[in-house]
Order: structure tokens, then C-alpha cells, then sequence
């Protein structure tokens, strides 16, 4: 199969050529993209496969904490509850990571002590991302040399509407880049749109090819922090996107909606979406997962009442 470098090298020669690749993409059906999404959503899982879904999309959390108030102690009772999300039962799976920002990264990496959930670190000036290439690049290098395994970045939205594709595209390549280690090794790339700021689905399918031709390892739809993020609409457009990039290519890439995703419902209508439209390969913490805190605390509730029989209330799982 190809690579995203052989496959696409001649359509990241210019920012006319980019421009004439990315406008030739299907337009979407708006109404047909928002429709199947709905219909998917009025799936119906039950009994067995419920508790599985359940275990599945805890273990797909980014359990996330981006404020300006965080502190160490906060950070540390976040990563303990990503090891064990409900003390009362160690059968419940550990989350897939944790994300901070840079500056805490080293003190979830040390509180984790070896567990299998990653450090995620926001990056490149988030969430905004107003700020020269150099502090995006030194914002990047700081997280990944402080230990974090992944990397979520988000894309200059100004540059990408006033249609300097390239520009978005380099910067991407740049930051991928910087994630990679003196070793060799790398922590993988998440590239966060702000589909709530895109305007358009038209643009979303473009900033995901953007995106995965740049060597993303994930797309994700939103930072949590404007008006609109995820939704079952633009999540399931990016991953048409990663399905059909797949089939270019060979080369599978994540998808990460981030923000709104509240409820156990809610998180098991984004399951579906996976499953019927990119497939079973990315129903593992590996291919999808979901920015998210409170969700985590209405899937242990879910996940109490069908091993109890009985709904246990908020009171008892921790609030973060």
C-alpha cells in the first residue's frame, strides 16, 4: 500500500494544488449526513451487550481536566480515578488516558506510575492556537520531552478559513514532527479541528483530509471550549473520512470527539456510529476515543445499576 507521503505527495506541492484536491472532494449531503445520523443513533443496545458497550466506552475515555485551576493534587486524584474508576469494583477497565496541559504531564506520568493509561497533553497554544510556529513547536517539545505519549494540537482555524490549506498542512507536519523522540520513538498525534467553528461540513471533510494526509494518528472535532462540539453529525462524517482514507491508502487513523458527550446514551450512539459506518477495527481505545470527564461518572452509575440492579445516584462515584 502507500504511504500518505507517496499517495498525496503531488497534491501538497502548492497551495493551489492542495486547494484543487480538497475542493474536489465530494460536497456533502447535509441533510443525508444529519439524517443518518439520527437513524444510527436510535439503535437500541441491551442487557449483555449493553455491559460490554459500557466497559468498552469507559475504557475509550480521555479523562480530561484543562483549567486554569488545576493543580498537582487535582491532576493526581484525576489519574488515580483513571486506574481505578470505581474503587468499589476492580473490574472496571482503567480509561485510555489522561490529558492535561504540558505543565502536568510529568505529574500525571509519575501518578500513573506505570499504568496502562496514557498522558495526553493539550499543545500548540490551545485552544485558541494564536501563536507563532516557534512556541507551538517549543509547546509541543515540552510536552513529549516531559513524557507525554500523546499530543492533542489543534489546527490555526483563521489560516484554515481564509483557505490556506498549506499553511494548516505544515503546521500539522511540523507538530508530528515534534512529537518524535531523541530515540526514535513518538508519541502519537491528535489534530483537533474546532468543527464548531468550520462553519460548514464541507470544510470538516476537508480539514480531515488535511489532516490525515499531514500524518495524523487521530482527528478529533473540538477542544470543549466553544458553543458546539461533537456531534453525532460531524463525528460521523470524519469517520467516513478515516474509512475511506483507509481505502486509499491502508493506513487507519483515529477519531476524537471531544466536548458535550455526557451521558452513558449519548457515548453508546457514538459506538454505533463507529461500528456501522468505519467498522470493528476501530472499536478498541487504540482507534477511537472520547474527550470527555463527566461521562465517565454517568457510565459508572450505568455500569452499577446492571451489576446491582438497582441505580446507585452520583453521590456515589467521585466528582472531578
Amino acid at each position: 500500500m502507500p504511504t500518505t507521503l507517496t499517495a498525496f505527495a503531488d497534491v501538497t506541492t502548492s497551495d493551489s494544488a492542495l486547494r484543487r484536491f480538497l475542493h474536489g472532494l465530494p460536497g456533502v449531503d447535509a441533510v443525508g449526513l444529519e439524517a443518518r445520523a439520527a437513524s444510527l443513533g436510535t439503535r437500541s443496545i441491551k442487557t449483555t451487550a449493553k455491559a460490554f458497550a459500557i466497559d468498552l466506552a469507559i475504557s475509550m475515555i480521555d479523562l480530561t481536566t484543562l483549567e486554569g485551576a488545576d493543580t498537582p493534587g487535582k491532576v493526581r486524584a484525576l489519574s488515580a480515578k483513571a486506574v481505578h474508576p470505581d474503587p468499589t469494583d476492580r473490574g472496571t477497565p482503567m480509561t485510555a488516558a489522561v490529558c492535561v496541559y504540558p505543565d502536568m504531564v510529568a505529574t500525571a506520568k509519575a501518578a500513573l506510575n506505570g499504568a496502562d493509561v496514557k498522558v495526553a497533553s493539550v499543545a500548540t497554544a490551545f485552544p485558541a492556537g494564536r501563536a507563532a510556529l516557534p512556541v507551538k513547536l517549543a509547546d509541543t517539545a515540552d510536552a513529549v520531552a516531559a513524557g507525554a505519549d500523546e499530543i492533542d494540537m489543534v489546527i490555526d482555524r483563521g489560516a484554515f478559513l481564509a483557505g490556506r490549506y498549506l499553511e494548516t498542512y505544515e503546521l500539522i507536519k511540523a507538530v508530528k514532527e515534534a512529537c518524535v523522540r531523541p530515540d526514535g520513538s513518538a508519541a502519537r498525534l491528535k489534530v483537533i479541528f474546532e468543527t464548531g467553528e468550520l462553519s460548514t461540513y464541507d470544510n470538516i471533510r476537508r480539514a480531515s483530509w488535511i489532516g490525515m494526509i499531514a500524518g495524523a494518528d487521530f482527528i478529533k472535532t473540538s477542544t470543549g471550549k466553544v458553543g458546539v462540539n461533537a456531534t453525532p453529525a460531524n463525528t460521523l462524517l470524519m469517520l467516513e473520512a478515516v474509512r475511506d482514507f483507509k481505502e486509499q491508502t491502508g493506513i487507519q487513523i483515529g477519531v476524537k470527539p471531544a466536548g458535550g458527550i455526557r451521558t452513558t446514551k449519548d457515548a453508546l450512539k457514538f459506538l454505533v456510529l463507529v461500528n456501522e459506518t468505519a467498522g470493528a477495527d476501530w472499536l478498541t481505545n487504540h482507534w477511537f476515543r472520547f474527550g470527555a470527564s463527566s461521562l465517565l461518572n454517568d457510565l459508572l452509575m450505568q455500569r452499577q445499576k446492571l451489576s446491582t440492579g438497582r441505580y446507585s445516584g452520583p453521590d456515589y462515584v467521585t466528582v472531578d
